[in-house]
């Protein structure tokens, strides 16, 4: 089978298509015949060896993928060759085949394509964990999602919208307000990219402050960098501030802020919840499956690359000017 092999720590420029074995599935796993990658920033991370799990090489990247069931384990049960499945594999999904655990498999519903399928999970999964599980997101909050246009952030919008609360997008340029926007959110902000000086973040804190009538209840970050301190000093007493991810770099936050605010610091670490919770996990999916049918989610892909063109799919990801999903296709 055809493989994107990650053969030495770096971009995606190192990235290899070669033919290698197919895989077999062991106990409790599932080898799916992959027909879509969704493409996420871990992915990136963990080809530069940035990232908190550290395979062995060559190991192809991909963390979700939508396929067929190829081939099961002589002990699953509840799935049969020929199931429609998404999952999470952790890396490995840049391939015409993949290993996956049988509790990290879900069934792909029948109006929805392996695209959609392939660019669902992580986003809608982390987002949902984020402001349901961290967070306790309320009706009637206000959320302020940073990187809004991103997969997360696009789906952390619709996700709030349907837990009724009010929703402020910030982004990077006007376009990707108007996506945002189109999507639900409520009011939105444009800042600079780049470093800030404390000027600039001052400026910036007020005017989260203003579009958000006083400040965010829940604040949804994923771009870190210079505009984590700037958020967090808008946040509502009591707030909730969510650490999902760092494209502009980890920040360094004083630690005064949340004694001054009386607000909670949340990581959210979803990957981790779903090994130690595999249950809540099912739940989780079968709740935003539902919310899909009923037309409240659905993923917004940008575009779509061929395998062969995988490489240039996270380096696309890696220029931050995304909005919404990368798909990769096989076959």
């Amino acid at each position: 089978m055809k493989a994107l092999l990650s053969k030495i720590a770096g971009g995606p420029e190192l990235l290899t298509l070669d033919d290698i074995p197919d895989p077999s599935a062991g106990p409790g796993e599932i080898v799916i015949a992959v027909k879509a990658i969704g493409v996420n920033f871990p992915d990136l991370l963990i080809i530069a060896d940035k990232y908190q799990f550290k395979p062995g090489r060559p190991f192809s990247p991909g963390t979700e993928v939508a396929g067929f069931v190829d081939s099961l384990g002589a002990d699953v049960t509840g799935f049969a060759v020929g199931d429609r499945v998404m999952a999470m594999v952790g890396w490995g999904g840049m391939a015409e085949k993949v290993v996956a655990r049988v509790g990290n498999c879900s069934r792909i519903p029948a109006a929805m394509d392996f695209a959609d399928a392939s660019a669902f999970l992580v986003t809608y999964g982390t987002s949902y964990y984020a402001l349901r599980d961290r967070a306790g997101l309320k009706a009637g909050e206000t959320l302020l999602i940073l990187g809004a246009a991103g997969g997360v952030g696009l789906a952390a919008i619709e996700l709030g919208k349907a837990m009724g609360a009010r929703v402020v997008a910030a982004v990077s340029t006007a376009e990707k307000l108007a996506v945002a926007q189109a999507v639900g959110a409520d009011a939105g902000i444009v800042y600079a990219r780049g470093a800030l000086d404390k000027t600039a973040q001052r400026a910036l804190t007020d005017r989260f402050k203003e579009v958000c009538r006083g400040g965010p209840a829940v604040i949804v970050d994923t771009v870190g960098g210079d505009y984590a301190e700037a958020a967090l000093r808008s946040i509502a007493w009591n707030g909730r501030f969510l650490v999902i991810g760092f494209p502009a770099g980890i920040p360094s936050i004083p630690l005064n802020l949340p004694l001054l605010k009386e607000c909670d610091i949340l990581g959210v670490f979803w990957g981790k919840a779903i090994e130690l919770d595999p249950a809540r996990h099912q739940q989780s999916v079968g709740e935003l499956l539902e919310l899909h049918l009923a037309g409240k989610i659905k993923p917004r892909i940008h575009r779509r690359y061929t395998l062969e063109e995988g490489a240039a799919a996270l380096t696309a990801l890696a220029s931050r000017g995304v909005a919404g999903k990368l798909v990769v296709t096989v076959g």
